[in-house]
């Protein structure tokens, strides 16, 4: 109910002081399980993709949100999914949320770049979007946002007025269909999230890094590619992806 307020008092504000386009709306399933994955320009992306999809937009945010009670509140109250991105189990308990809401037939909204880049090129996705589609049997519609970057730098708290926001939807992915039940596969998952991202690069007409948004995450498998190659000269042995432990996978990998 109080997501459907905000909704309501946000909707006509929004419209009325930024030029809203969209394309490809009826690509978004109007039942059942979906994942809408975006780029990630802006906090107030998700403000703009709600406020012009019929469904109700589950996002993933980050735990920092909701270590306060000057924001906690609102963001429980609209139903967001808190992510701990330093791994371990609150990150295991995120993503168990996550999918207890695909198996009950939500719409749930995911930056597969785990956070906001530092400059406006995509960049690398993380493999929890993937693995969530298909433990969940559902598809991902790839979603393209422009403009929100113009409307609200980083660094900024207020949003730039009269700006133009662009949100164009892909059509729906079936990843099952291809790869089944292959979730524990991190090659599968590897592939399925780098195509995401093409679409996604398609979609936005970004620039492609293939490198993490945050260092963190790509420090763990920077490290694990320089093991590989000094494994590889007698210095040691490589290390497969499968073995890595799980809180630094969540770390490198999840949503």
């Amino acid at each position: 109910m109080f997501y459907s307020l905000i909704k309501a008092m946000l909707t006509p504000l929004l419209r009325t002081f930024f030029r809203v386009r969209t394309s490809g709306m009826e690509n978004i399933p109007q039942t059942g399980a979906v994942i809408l994955a975006s780029n990630h320009q802006a906090f107030c992306d998700s403000l703009f993709i709600p406020m012009v999809t019929k469904r109700r937009v589950t996002f993933v945010a980050k735990a920092e949100y909701f270590s306060s009670w000057k924001t906690r509140w609102f963001f429980r109250a609209i139903g967001q999914i808190p992510m701990n991105r330093e791994g371990g189990d609150a990150a295991k308990r995120s993503l168990g949320e996550a999918l207890a809401l695909l198996q009950a037939g939500g719409c749930l909204g995911i930056y597969p770049e785990g956070t906001r880049p530092p400059d406006e090129r995509l960049h690398r996705g993380r493999t929890g979007v993937a693995r969530l589609a298909l433990a969940a049997n559902c598809p991902i519609v790839a979603v393209g946002v422009k403009g929100t970057r113009e409307v609200q730098p980083i660094g900024a708290r207020m949003l730039k007025p009269f700006k133009t926001v662009e949100l164009i939807f892909g059509e729906p992915l079936d990843f099952t269909s291809r790869y089944g039940d292959r979730l524990d596969d991190p090659l599968v998952l590897r592939q399925a999230t780098d195509e995401l991202m093409w679409e996604i690069r398609r979609l936005s007409g970004q620039e492609y890094v293939d490198r993490y948004a945050s260092r963190r995450a790509q420090a763990v498998v920077d490290e694990e590619a320089r093991r590989s190659a000094e494994g590889g000269k007698g210095g040691f042995e490589p290390t497969p992806i499968a073995s890595i432990a799980p809180e630094r996978r969540l770390l490198a990998d999840s949503a």
